[in-house]
């Protein structure tokens, strides 16, 4: 991911913008879940507590962005479903150049579409900053490195997600993740690093799988080296989950290379896989509406879910 994507969501949602509660917390009715039961495994330290910002006069579709920095007590948030519970659930990683998290754009209003389709929603709030995405130095290793802690957080999510399976009404075969931007990068990590184990077990949670059945990464970063070819540390192989990639041409923060080369590596290893690029669109866009074509992407999403069996198809309403 290039400086550029910092420079972008600090400018949406940072920069002297005003100060709100010290840490995020969810709309009422809904619980966050400490997802270690001690201090997080690898704890970096942080510049300072939790901030959650929000800038009224930086809007995208509308809206202002939400965002969160210096999370060192990593959560999931679970939305439950409006309605039909399909028995699907999806783990959200929302972007921020690892950095910050856009908690709204990329991640509640996110909740929001998939839990009106009957889908259950885990917001994470992984662990930011993260690194070696350390922007304010030279010494950032460019698409070559793990996001630890974020990835352990992620790991460890989805496993809890499946120790809670029955509690939360969830089919344990029908657990997806879907990421954007830093998000993306990472929905591509644990798609591809499930069988690497990265933090030492705490629990009996830890038992549990963390590959996901199902990934959808939207406009990721970190996927292409600087000579185009897949970054090492995302090892496709034909045991990565089905993926759904979808990348703007005009996105001037994670070029369409990032898309494509990730795409051509899950061809190469036949791993399911559905690609839409579009000519306009930009970074950043989430779920809000604008004019281009783009902006329909979810009713894409939605339709690729059913047809990899993860959503009931039109007629088993």
């Amino acid at each position: 991911m290039k400086p550029g994507v910092i420079a972008l969501y600090l400018l949406l949602a940072c920069v002297s913008a005003p100060a709100l509660p010290a840490a995020w917390q969810p709309a009422a009715g809904h619980t966050q879940i400490t997802l270690w039961p001690g201090v997080p495994p690898d704890a970096p330290p942080m510049p300072g507590p939790e901030t959650t910002h929000s800038d009224p006069n930086a809007l995208i579709g509308g809206k202002p962005v939400t965002s969160v920095t210096n999370v060192s007590q990593p959560t999931m948030t679970v939305y439950a479903p409006k309605g039909q519970n399909t028995g699907a659930a999806v783990l959200v990683f929302p972007g921020g150049g690892f950095q910050i998290l856009a908690i709204d754009l990329e991640g509640t209003d996110v909740c929001d579409w998939l839990t009106a389709k009957g889908v259950t929603c885990v917001l994470l709030k992984y662990r930011v900053p993260s690194e070696p995405y350390r922007w304010q130095c030279d010494c950032r290793p460019h698409n070559r490195a793990l996001s630890i802690p974020s990835l352990q957080d992620a790991q460890r999510a989805i496993r809890l997600v499946r120790a809670h399976t029955a509690e939360w009404h969830i089919d344990p075969h029908r657990i997806g993740v879907l990421g954007f931007s830093a998000g993306g990068y990472l929905v591509a990590e644990v798609s591809t690093n499930f069988k690497r184990r990265i933090y030492a077990p705490v629990d009996d949670a830890d038992k549990q799988s963390s590959r996901p059945d199902f990934a959808l990464a939207i406009y990721p970063g970190h996927l292409a080296t600087d000579r185009d070819t897949l970054n090492p540390n995302v090892p496709v192989s034909h045991e990565t989950p089905p993926t759904f990639v979808l990348q703007a041409e005009d996105d001037y923060v994670d070029g369409v290379d990032q898309a494509l080369v990730y795409y051509t590596a899950l061809k190469k290893a036949g791993v399911p896989t559905e690609m839409h690029l579009y000519a306009h669109g930009g970074h950043a866009f989430g779920l809000r509406p604008t004019a281009n074509p783009i902006t329909r992407w979810p009713a894409l999403a939605q339709t690729w879910m059913r047809t990899i069996g993860m959503l009931p198809s039109d007629g088993d309403k």
